[in-house]
């Protein structure tokens, strides 16, 4: 059975790239997000390429839905030898106005899902000696920044929880890396949002840009050096 890598968030932009990216290094792909149209187009183009794809739709709001989908998942590839989260969470809230609803209704697909996820597939990597646990998100996961206050907190929740993670099973053969981005990952709603303001004169915060493809290559490095558990781009290497 060739390896497998499960993508849990394959919106545009990054969790299409890294499905990409694991497809072209022989990996059989898994593919969770919510709507199933634009899965269905990505593994067209995944198989049209040589690629074993499985797509499997799943709102990953709800962390009660992580035993079926687990087990759909063992029913297609096994236990996958790597796991990547990356969906969107949040949005653009200022300090000032952030609410405890808001805040607490961000937690279940920043970091509940995750958990779930992890409980699962975190003892057959264990047991076999390796496997990876990969992770992007904004980088108000490292930085407080205003008017980001909708994703900062659980983002920087789940980076505290996943440094914790990488210390306990690192040395049992299991890389835990997280990509922190600040930056407008092209082919996403995001930074079309962005471009069509600009267009239209609307003066946009001036921020940098990156081809979610760099992105991707950046996570497959990390895992393929297991060195340093988190970087940030653009800013390089963090943490041990």
């Amino acid at each position: 059975m060739p390896k497998s890598i499960a993508v849990f968030g394959t919106g545009p932009g990054l969790g299409q790239a890294v499905a990409h990216r694991y497809a072209r290094e022989g990996y059989a792909v898994v593919l969770v997000a919510r709507r199933r149209q634009p899965l269905e187009d990505l593994a067209g183009d995944l198989t049209g390429a040589g690629a074993t794809v499985h797509v499997l739709p799943t709102d990953l709001s709800e962390p009660s839905v992580v035993p079926g989908l687990a087990e759909r998942i063992r029913a297609q590839v096994g236990d996958p030898d790597v796991l990547y989260y990356g969906p969107s969470v949040g949005g653009f809230v200022p300090a000032t106005t952030l609410t405890p609803k808001y805040a607490r209704d961000t937690m279940p697909l920043g970091l509940y899902t995750l958990l779930a996820l992890v409980q699962e597939f975190l003892p057959p990597m264990v047991e076999r000696g390796h496997g990876a646990i990969l992770t992007a998100q904004g980088a108000s996961a490292v930085h407080g920044w205003a008017n980001m206050s909708g994703t900062g907190p659980v983002l920087a929740a789940r980076r505290n929880y996943l440094q914790s993670l990488h210390q306990e099973v690192s040395k049992q053969g299991v890389y835990v890396g997280s990509l922190h981005v600040g930056a407008a990952i092209e082919h996403t709603p995001f930074h079309a949002a962005q471009e069509e303001a600009r267009a239209a004169g609307t003066l946009v915060a001036e921020v940098p840009t990156v081809d979610p493809g760099h992105l991707a290559d950046l996570l497959w490095g990390m895992h393929h050096t297991k060195g340093h558990a988190e970087v940030t781009y653009p800013d390089g290497l963090i943490g041990p």
